[in-house]
Formats: structure tokens, sequence, C-alpha cells
């Protein structure tokens, strides 16, 4: 009993420690106020989500304090943990235009309205910290671009990151729903992911994160999974993303999340791709 009660508070210090580096001033008050109706929550919301998940190597704070704002984001049902993560981020050097750009991209996964709420909740964190006023990220595209320019560098970027997969996700809409084929490569892949703001291994971190937390999203997980390893992350990180969705989006949704990666593992060892 004394080896086990000595082991959990190792993990409670240590996740406390973290979860104050995240959360600042407002880490006690959220510990707290959960411990008024339920102290062993509390513990375990220490222990295991920072005792244990944030303390594993593999993403560092800025990463994964981006693909808790992507998945929360995403699920659009807990805007006070969102505001918290937001609030991290910027605690832990995540800029507020990298905040915003986060949100912009969810769009694509979870729709315009989970952005717009998103971003709703990013304008509160700002206006509590001047110093973060709002950002205003705007693409560089120019007035003359024509239509035909913007769909090829849709084409070019769907091509770049998420390739193959990609492609034939495309492909297979030409016979039911060209259009939205169509606004795949122009609108997801022409206008956001061609913006400035967030690097493509962080784009399709993200996109994991947000995925893996829908839960309803497999094909489109594995297709980024793929995008991912193309852009220069790892596998590493593939699996501490989806690992750091059971704290966020529950055991279940990581269990079918690491189900995808191990298929698309297998099917690029099979192609003899090595990340």
């Amino acid at each position: 009993m004394g080896a086990e009660s000595t082991v959990s508070n190792v993990r409670y210090e240590r996740g406390m420690e973290l979860l104050r580096s995240v959360g600042g001033d407002s880490a006690d008050t959220v510990i707290d106020g959960i411990a008024e109706i339920a102290p062993d929550l509390a513990r375990y919301t220490v222990e295991f989500g920072y005792g244990d998940i944030y303390h594993r190597p593999g993403l560092t704070l800025r990463q994964r304090q981006l693909a808790n704002i992507a998945a929360l984001a995403a699920m659009g049902t807990a805007a006070p943990q969102l505001r918290f993560h937001i609030d991290g981020a910027l605690n832990v050097g995540v800029t507020p235009a990298e905040v915003v750009e986060t949100l912009i991209h969810i769009s694509v996964y979870s729709g315009i309205p989970a952005a717009i709420n998103g971003l709703t909740v990013a304008k509160t964190v700002f206006a509590d910290r001047p110093e973060s006023a709002s950002p205003v990220v705007v693409a560089p595209i120019s007035p003359e671009e024509t239509l035909a320019e913007r769909h090829q560098r849709g084409l070019e970027a769907l091509d770049r990151i998420d390739g193959e997969a990609g492609h034939q996700v495309v492909a297979a809409l030409a016979d039911i729903a060209p259009d939205l084929a169509g606004y795949i490569i122009d609108f997801s892949f022409g206008d956001v992911y061609s913006r400035p703001g967030l690097d493509l291994p962080t784009r399709e971190l993200v996109t994991v994160a947000a995925c893996t937390a829908l839960g309803t999203a497999a094909p489109q997980l594995r297709v980024h999974l793929h995008g991912l390893l193309n852009v220069g992350g790892t596998r590493a990180e593939a699996i501490e993303v989806i690992t750091q969705m059971a704290a966020y989006a529950g055991f279940p949704a990581a269990l079918n999340a690491l189900t995808a990666a191990r298929e698309v593992f297998a099917h690029r060892d099979a192609e003899g791709r090595s990340e």
C-alpha cells in the first residue's frame, strides 16, 4: 500500500507541476473546482492527464496544446476546456495567430460553425490577455488569381500532402459528387492548407487529433496519417497524439485511431516506405 501511495504521489506531483506550467494561475482553481464534487476525478485528471500523458516524451507542449485545441474545437462539446487549453497554449509559447490558424483549419473537418464557435472562445481568451490581441491572419492571394490557378494550387497541395491516398478520395467522388471533389481540392487544399500560419507537419498533426476525437472519420484519419508521414511527421508523433486523445476524447476513440494507424504503417511497410 505504501509503495502504491508513493507512485500515486509522484504522478500527482509531476502532474501538478506540468498542469501549472500549462494552466498558470488557473490550474489550481480548475482542480479545486472539480475536487469539490468529485475529488477522485480531480486526482485522475492530474495523475493521468498530466502525470502520465503530458509527461511522456514524443511531443512538445506546444504540439500537445495545438492538438487539444483542434480536438476540443472539432468535438464542439467542451467550451470551458477549450478556453483553458487556448490560454494554456499561449502560456507555453503558441502564438495567437497559430491558435486562430488551427481553428480555421478545423473548419475543413468539423465544419465552419465549429470553427466559429472555437474562434468565439479564443476571442474571450485574447480579451483577458491584452498582450495577445486577437490577430488577423490573411492569406496572401493575388486578386488577379484565376479559378484555374486556385484549383492548381489545391491539386499541388493535395499531391504534396496526402499523395495517392488523397487522390483516391477525390477519384471516388467523381461518379456521385464531382462538385464535392472539387471543393475538397479548391477549398480544403487550395484555400486552407495553403494558408500561412502553420507548417504542414503541424497541420497534419492537428488533423490527426481532430479526426481521432471526432470518432466518425476513420477513412479520413488514415488519409491524414499518411499525410503526416508524407510531410515529415513521424510514426512516434502519430502514436503520441492518438495516445493523448485518450484523455480528451476517450479510450474508444484512441483505440479506433490506433487500428487505423496500424493499417497505415503496414501499408507503408509493404511499399518499403520508411519515415
